[in-house]
């Protein structure tokens, strides 16, 4: 993903800042940062939001997968992989997805598939948002030599051929994990995310109140948590939404080619069983199209929401 990626989310200009600047969406003015106001943006946002279809449908998907992920292991083995019944077996009262080849129970395997899938998302995406932040607002906020470092060191890791590197990277490890595919997805996918938050901070630093708060000897730190970093703060979730869809659409492919985690089960690892096995000439859909589905659920999920968050910070796109 590029810079290009998050435009549209980027909202609107707000007024105030650098000419030509553009602002976080929903960014909050500093004179209101306090009391009656603060509550009335949240009840506004909250009104619009309550309201927002596309935000609802992906909220919606995104918490009964979720729900399914955390509370379905209670309710079945603790073994994924363990065979439980006749190989090949279609849906059925017993088995609500079928079996394998090896008669192993797709559902398990598909809700433990959800567990792995929603933690390389959160672990990569997270580690990716929290790179991309220190990064962004240092370089943005700082300027001069540090941020042409930090920029440098940027376009060098945005350039790197992302999936090559993880293909090299999980090849040469001896056992892999879901922690460790999703930390160095997160170590490979911050750049973007560095580079629009750049953006928006070069903007938000020429501002009265971050120039006020300089004078008044505020450490720099506490100027990026206190002043700048509120107001770009829809802007930033909607950043860790696409880092959390694009983790997890990395941690699915490496999965798919067979270099996912060493023991357990994921849904990118249900589809490389089951193309490996000839599931798809065998006619044994039930194998693959539960964990494809699932991936495109998550992913979709999040991606609508982000539209719709989009469409409640921003007041040019709110639906009345």
């Amino acid at each position: 993903m590029t810079t290009s990626d998050t435009g549209s989310s980027a909202g609107s200009s707000a007024g105030g800042g650098a000419p030509g600047a553009v602002a976080a969406p929903g960014a909050v003015a500093p004179a209101a940062a306090g009391g009656p106001a603060v509550r009335g943006t949240v009840a506004e946002t909250l009104y619009f939001a309550l309201r927002n279809g596309k935000l609802l449908t992906g909220l919606s998907v995104l918490v009964l997968l979720l729900l399914t992920a955390l509370i379905g292991p209670l309710f079945l083995p603790p073994d994924p992989n363990a065979y439980v019944g006749l190989s090949g077996r279609p849906p059925s009262a017993e088995h609500w997805f079928g079996t394998t080849h090896f008669g192993q129970d797709v559902f398990t395997q598909f809700v433990y598939g959800l567990q792995a899938t929603f933690l390389v998302g959160a672990l990569g995406g997270g580690i990716a948002a929290v790179l991309g932040m220190v990064v962004g607002f240092t370089a943005g906020y700082r300027g001069g030599v540090v941020d042409e470092i930090l920029n440098a060191l940027t376009n060098v890791v945005l350039v790197l051929p992302t999936l090559a590197v993880l293909l090299v990277i999980n090849a040469y490890l001896g056992v892999r994990s879901v922690a460790v595919q999703g930390l160095f997805i997160g170590l490979t996918s911050w750049p973007w995310a560095a580079r629009a938050i750049r953006a928006q901070t070069l903007s938000l630093r020429s501002r009265d109140f971050t120039d006020l708060a300089r004078l008044s000897g505020v450490p720099t730190w506490k100027i990026i948590a206190r002043e700048i970093a509120p107001n770009m703060s829809s802007y930033l979730f909607m950043t860790f939404i696409l880092l959390f869809g694009g983790a997890i659409l990395i941690g699915a492919s490496l999965d798919f080619i067979g270099l996912g985690p060493t023991h357990g089960i994921s849904l990118g690892l249900m589809l490389n069983n089951a193309a490996q096995w000839s599931a798809l000439h065998l006619g044994m859909w039930w194998w693959f199209i539960p964990p494809g589905a699932g991936i495109t659920a998550i992913v979709g999920s999040l991606y609508v929401m982000n539209v719709g968050l989009d469409e409640v910070f921003n007041p040019k796109l709110r639906e009345t």
